[in-house]
């Protein structure tokens, strides 16, 4: 009996498995989940710790043995997903962004999407001009610090502040410049939502970056926004395309197709090569889930492929959750009163840290580089025009997506490459869905991880994999060695007796077949003994 129930304890135990969640903040969410457990579970108990209501802007991030980022599909076993063993880490990130963050019903949701559009700012992946980023920068200093107040803020203390990969002396006076005289009295609250109604006219806002390859060979990132889907090559953004114009998105292997549909009946097509298959299909679920999300009138609209349907070819993958409009809709319906919000304040952080010393450019020649992370400063020159577009062009719809009110403005007179930066658009590796290998020069403070420089603040970060990662790979190394030799055996094994039998059954020779004309009975190896 005492057995029974030791080992029913031991099952018990077996199906559980412990589960670490890296929030906006930085701070760790732990439970224990058990192994069935789909993604929608651990989604709510995530949401719940948050007191978060409008939660269908957000997702949760985790990355593959192979370096190969994912979101965790709420309808399907999260331990069928990881594809690692137990503890599982992944971290919560904003999914897709809000086309007007101040359209938020709470501010717990706008504090949130401020994290997120932050930590967009500090990995270069939102990237501005010098002026912009020089503003963006002040509003975080007021939300962290408050007012200036030189009891408390000596001479050059924007510099601990450290809110791009690289900056220079000049970009930190112009920021305290910026503090000091202009965001007197504002409330985090205010500064929070000053500063996203900013990013929001960015055209890099929203923008989680695909590395790619167009026909001609020419590096580029692919992305979607809450606009539509957008190419970046250079400094400059060489296609856009809304969403309305979109009619279908297609991969096969490496190759990624968008079927466009634009004025006056003109359709394009615009094909660009991921690095890997898989790299390939996660750029196509992205694209096939913010499409849905923010294009769609219902959910209900989404289509589906029926499992009964055996000649379908293709993935099954369908976005099934909430759409934009709906979000809205119920998002207005909430009545509560505000939760309250923790604010991280001065705590560094280990992915984006707030209070380091980051790498300050005191002189930078004039020249043209290709830099690994965005530099925002003065001084540098406008790089030439190095974006090489596809053989098929798409019309730009204007210099900005969406006035802070939600406006769309009139593109149809803007060019077709618009100037992002002064930089070329180069967000870290460690941030993007798949590695990049290729780089003019080294990333300061930085390790290389699979073939490809990985920051180390960035490596701290849940999604650089499981604690158990490496332990798991060898078990997965050892167990296909053994498969390998296996089926080499087999073989082997296979090769001589099919050899064997190719020597029992060989054709009789000339010498053999004489005998046999004359009725003198042979065997395949001879004469008969009779």
């Amino acid at each position: 009996m005492l057995s029974r129930l030791m080992s029913s304890s031991i099952r018990s135990l077996d199906r559980e498995c412990n589960c670490t969640v890296r929030l906006l903040d930085d701070s760790e969410y732990t439970c224990t989940i058990q192994r069935d457990a789909k993604g929608q579970y651990l989604f709510d108990l995530i949401c719940h710790h948050l007191n978060l209501l409008e939660k269908d802007y957000f997702g949760i991030r985790y990355v593959d043995p192979d370096k190969q980022r994912h979101w965790l599909e709420f309808t399907k076993s999260i331990a069928k997903q990881m594809k690692s063993q137990p503890p599982f880490t992944m971290c919560l990130r904003v999914k897709f962004y809000p086309p007007d963050p101040a359209a938020l019903k709470e501010e717990i949701t706008r504090y949130l999407v401020f994290l997120q559009v932050k930590r967009d700012l500090y990995h270069g992946r939102l990237l501005c001009k010098t002026s912009d980023a020089a503003l963006l920068a002040a509003y975080i200093l007021q939300a962290e610090i408050g007012d200036y107040d030189p009891g408390k803020h000596p001479e050059g203390y924007s510099s601990k502040f450290q809110f791009f990969p690289k900056h220079s002396e000049k970009l930190e006076r112009r920021i305290a410049e910026i503090h000091k005289t202009e965001l007197i009295g504002q409330t985090p609250e205010t500064s929070e939502l000053n500063f996203l109604q900013k990013a929001q006219m960015l055209e890099t806002y929203g923008v989680d970056p695909h590395p790619c390859k167009d026909v001609s060979g020419n590096p580029a990132f692919l992305a979607f926004t809450p606009f539509g889907f957008t190419v970046l090559q250079g400094n400059r953004r060489v296609h856009f395309l809304k969403w309305e114009e979109v009619t279908k998105l297609k991969f096969e292997a490496k190759t990624f197709h968008i079927y466009a549909n634009q004025k006056e009946d003109k359709k394009i097509i615009l094909t660009y090569f991921a690095p890997t298959p898989e790299a390939c299909k996660h750029l196509w679920k992205c694209g096939v889930e913010n499409q849905a999300f923010y294009k769609l009138e219902k959910s209900s609209q989404v289509r589906t492929v029926s499992s009964s349907n055996l000649f379908f070819k293709g993935s099954r993958f369908r976005y099934s959750g909430k759409v934009a409009k709906e979000v809205m809709e119920q998002s207005a319906k909430i009545k509560r009163d505000p939760p309250e919000i923790h604010r991280a304040g001065m705590v560094p952080s280990r992915s984006c840290p707030s209070i380091t010393h980051g790498p300050r450019l005191t002189s930078v020649p004039r020249t043209r580089r290709r830099a690994v992370h965005i530099s925002i400063m003065e001084g540098l020159e406008s790089l030439r025009d190095s974006a090489h577009s596809t053989p098929v062009r798409s019309v730009s719809h204007g210099d900005s997506f969406m006035s802070s009110r939600g406006h769309m403005m009139d593109g149809s007179e803007a060019s077709t490459s618009a100037v992002i930066s002064d930089e070329a658009y180069s967000p870290s590796d460690s941030v993007l869905p798949t590695p990049v290998a290729e780089h003019g020069m080294e990333m300061p403070l930085a390790r290389h991880l699979n073939g490809s420089p990985c920051s180390i603040d960035e490596e701290k970060e849940s999604e650089a994999g499981t604690s158990k990662e490496g332990q798991a790979a060898e078990f997965r190394l050892g167990r296909r060695a053994l498969q390998d030799t296996y089926k080499q055996t087999r073989r082997v094994r296979r090769e001589g007796e099919r050899r064997e039998k190719e020597k029992r059954w060989q054709p009789c020779s000339q010498y053999e077949l004489s005998f046999f004309q004359e009725g003198v009975p042979v065997t395949r190896h001879g004469l008969s003994p009779e």
